[in-house]
């Protein structure tokens, strides 16, 4: 009897410890939810869980224990080496949650890290096929995470979801074909439990689009294209396609066919502005780049959307290059913030955008409606300025590459012409940071030019789309990227950080009052947010072409970085990838805080 006695008491203990251990298993297994999304950045400084540091995409941290006064104690924790032959550029935002960090690479790749010592939990390899093409190097942005799941997409415009603490494999969609030209780069998004994605490929003839699916399965629930003309879908609970209404209206700006290859892919991540309850992303170029075959201001190309995440229709938008001759693209980010009209006093929900075009616009976000512009690059040439009245460019005709058609229909190479900036853009890709401290954009610009000109061109599927040449020139011998702290309201540059090589990487602001970003000659500054004064440096061994995050953890704020070499820059940059050809790839995440001695 006193043995049953034991025996049961052993298995009462038995039980009690399992369920301890499912209990302490429960905890430790947290899940990402849409609360935690909503409070990123500002409101839980202890994870990262968007791209952007928030869905307003602002970039900004309140915390302050790095500042101008401790940041030269900032030092190296560790670094973790994405390893192998594949290299080029790494242009990878981490994701930090629940004490690891989710951090992409490039060639599709996605590594589990733990966050306070940099040791490798897990790694997912897509299985890229031959063929892809995508424009502008075999990069990566970075993940989203949802739930269980941390979610990124592949070069093959695949989007892939992995269980977040074994790396397995839960569910894969693919976005589109990859024969076709399509691509897939940006960090997804996600929205009211929606993975929001975009599509690359624009220089061959895609079709631009954004998708809403469901984060946990997979599964699409809406679908809007981003050329007039297209239809947009909505999904039944089957997958079964019901229309939502076609983009715009058919041929009111894109007479003839070109709009059905008619590109503005929007290739960059998506924001989301709950105070709106809109998502805002914006659109590459049209394709071709012939300007002289497309006749009107080809929408919605070149543009920023709003599109309302529980219709998946377009609200309202805002071309900021019509009628783009340049591949000036409008895929650059919106950037939520409080805006103080000075012809009336009063605070207006607004966006912030450093285009390509070398313009920066300031919209009203509840309706797209022009506040301000100004040029944040020293030489655009396409335009003399924006319309305040209007909203539209005042175009410099003669900075248009000349028309390569003759009067008898038969084409050649046309007449080239210098203008600025290039089509690699006064911003590109680099996500710019806004701190409501100083009420300033740290804009990562750059100055340069290109020589351009038009050729006959015609589609054919997955191939390039272009009608036109080009090469890529610096503007001034001493410098190419310029870090500039820009005033929204007055539209003066307040100051600038010049850099030798073009500036390719985004930029962090915080409560410290500090501003992080990276340069292509391999080095993570930090810099004075209110006067742009160089407090602290760190070489990392290779290009930086990727945003800085920041978090606390136990107390201690962290630094962290991708760092790597390549992009477009290298492989489209002309003479101004001649001027860099002496920087080194690389492919490696560093982590940095504060030294205690």
């Amino acid at each position: 009897m006193e043995q049953i006695r034991k025996r049961a008491g052993w298995s009462v203990a038995v039980s009690a410890l399992a369920l301890s251990l499912a209990s302490m298993g429960s905890v430790q297994a947290k899940e990402v939810t849409d609360a935690d999304i909503l409070a990123d950045g500002t409101g839980n400084t202890s994870q990262i869980v968007t791209y952007g540091l928030g869905t307003k995409g602002q970039r900004f941290s309140p915390l302050a224990k790095v500042n101008p006064q401790t940041v030269k104690n900032l030092v190296p924790v560790w670094s973790f080496s994405f390893g192998g032959e594949k290299q080029r550029g790494q242009q990878s935002q981490p994701i930090i949650f629940d004490g690891k960090m989710y951090v992409t690479a490039s060639y599709s790749r996605i590594f589990a890290l733990d966050a306070k010592t940099g040791e490798k939990l897990w790694k997912y390899e897509h299985r890229l096929p031959d063929g892809i093409m995508p424009c502008c190097d075999v990069i990566n942005r970075g993940a989203a995470i949802y739930g269980n799941l941390v979610i990124f997409g592949t070069l093959d415009a695949q989007l892939v979801a992995l269980d977040k603490d074994t790396g397995k494999v839960v569910w894969k969609e693919k976005i589109e074909d990859y024969k076709a030209g399509y691509s897939f780069t940006a960090a997804p998004q996600i929205v009211k439990g929606m993975v929001i994605t975009g599509n690359s490929g624009g220089e061959f003839g895609i079709v631009g689009r954004v998708d809403a699916r469901d984060a946990k399965t997979g599964k699409l629930i809406w679908s809007r294209p981003t050329v007039e003309g297209h239809m947009g879908f909505k999904y039944d609970k089957d997958g079964k396609q019901v229309e939502n209404g076609t983009s715009g209206t058919t041929n009111a700006t894109w007479p003839g066919d070109l709009w059905k290859s008619g590109g503005a892919a929007p290739w960059l991540s998506a924001y989301y502005d709950p105070e709106v309850n809109l998502i805002f992303i914006g659109t590459g170029n049209p394709a071709p780049w012939n300007s002289w075959l497309r006749p009107g201001d080809n929408l919605y190309s070149s543009s920023t959307l709003a599109i309302d995440p529980d219709t998946g229709k377009i609200v309202w938008h805002y071309q900021t290059t019509p009628h783009d001759g340049w591949d000036f693209d409008g895929v650059n980010e919106f950037v939520s913030f409080d805006y103080k009209d000075p012809k009336s006093g009063k605070m207006v929900k607004a966006g912030g955008k450093a285009d390509r075009n070398g313009f920066f616009f300031v919209l009203d976000r509840t309706n797209g409606k022009l506040k301000n512009a100004f040029p944040f690059v020293n030489r655009h040439d396409w335009a003399d300025r924006i319309d305040l009245e209007t909203g539209r460019p005042v175009f410099n005709d003669s900075k248009r590459p000349p028309n390569p058609f003759t009067e008898g229909g038969e084409g050649k190479k046309g007449e080239s012409i210098f203008a600025a900036p290039s089509f690699l853009g006064g911003k590109n890709q680099m996500p710019m940071a806004y701190s409501p401290k100083t009420g300033y954009f740290y804009v990562p610009s750059n100055e340069w030019g290109m020589d351009i000109w038009n050729e006959p061109v015609s589609y054919k599927r997955g191939a390039a789309y272009l009608g036109a040449g080009f090469t890529i020139k610096p503007l001034n011998e001493d410098y190419i990227g310029s870090l500039r702290a820009v005033d929204p309201v007055s539209g003066k540059i307040v100051w600038e950080v010049k850099n030798n090589a073009p500036l390719w990487g985004g930029v962090l602001t915080t409560g410290g009052n500090l501003v992080f970003y990276g340069t292509p000659e391999g080095y993570l500054k930090a810099i004075d947010a209110t006067n742009g004064k160089e407090l602290w440096k760190f070489q990392t061994g290779s290009g930086i072409i990727a945003p800085p995050i920041t978090w606390e953890d136990s107390g201690e704020q962290y630094v962290a970085v991708v760092s790597g070499w390549g992009g477009a820059v290298p492989l489209w940059g002309g003479d101004v990838a001649k001027r860099v050809n002496m920087l080194e790839q690389g492919g490696s995440v560093w982590v940095f805080k504060l030294h205690k001695p």
